[in-house]
């Protein structure tokens, strides 16, 4: 009698497993189109309202990371990586919420944003570039990944300026820590798509370090999705029975 309940939670489980991984495949298409209409509000809306210090900026940016966070627990099977971000979120109430030096404050602040995004990038990746037909969707997850690689450069730029004020000739005046992060957005985007207008300039070794990888990696990326895209598709086309 044991033996056969213990049969029948196990059958149950499974179920309920195939049940959830069946009802995430169906939302991940739209979940991938829902994350690039938050990226794109977060980047080029919250972060020019963060530039001018207004005061709504915060709660628009929270808000739209706690969307993303969401989003990403419909699209992912892996537990370590909704852990990461729930990781990465908390570090941010940590490094204010506590008398940290304003070293420590910093890298778990921007570290903080670092992981959440590598975290997420991970994530949406297994859905762009898994076997399959590429989708309109999927093209939308590529668009999210290339805006992610600026987020994470410009954190990473934006700590770099905080351990070093003069890392950089010629910021304009920000307000807050968010200031700083859309300041080093606006950098790290003229960056990745190799634009540079000049106006903000790394002097700091590590900086322009940074800087060259991030100009190497944009059209890099480019070039290697397009191709992998193009090989997934002939790929799908190949496994398709011809029509009778």
């Amino acid at each position: 009698m044991t033996l056969h309940r213990f049969q029948g939670l196990s059958v149950v489980a499974c179920d309920r497993r195939r049940l959830i991984q069946v009802w995430q495949d169906r939302l991940r298409d739209p979940a991938l189109t829902t994350l690039l209409v938050l990226e794109i509000c977060l980047i080029f809306l919250g972060a020019p309202l963060a530039a001018k210090g207004v005061p709504l900026a915060r709660p628009i940016i929270e808000t739209m990371v706690l969307a993303l966070v969401a989003i990403v627990g419909v699209l992912s099977h892996r537990r370590g990586a909704i852990a990461a971000i729930l990781l990465g979120l908390a570090a941010t109430p940590l490094a204010h919420g506590s008398e940290w030096p304003p070293a420590v404050a910093s890298v778990l602040h921007r570290g903080g944003t670092i992981l959440t995004f590598l975290a997420l990038s991970w994530v949406v990746s297994h859905a762009v570039y898994a076997p399959g037909r590429i989708t309109f969707h999927r093209l939308q997850g590529a668009v999210v990944l290339y805006l992610n690689a600026a987020i994470i450069f410009a954190a990473v730029f934006t700590l770099i300026w905080e351990f070093n004020p003069t890392a950089f000739t010629s910021p304009p005046a920000t307000t807050g820590d968010l200031g700083e992060l859309a300041t080093m957005l606006y950098f790290s985007l003229t960056t990745l798509t190799t634009t540079g207008y000049g106006d903000i300039v790394p002097v700091d070794p590590f900086a322009r370090s940074l800087a060259n990888l991030e100009a190497v990696l944009g059209p890099f990326y480019l070039a290697i999705t397009v191709a992998r895209l193009v090989t997934l598709e002939v790929a799908d086309r190949g496994r398709q029975p011809p029509n009778a």
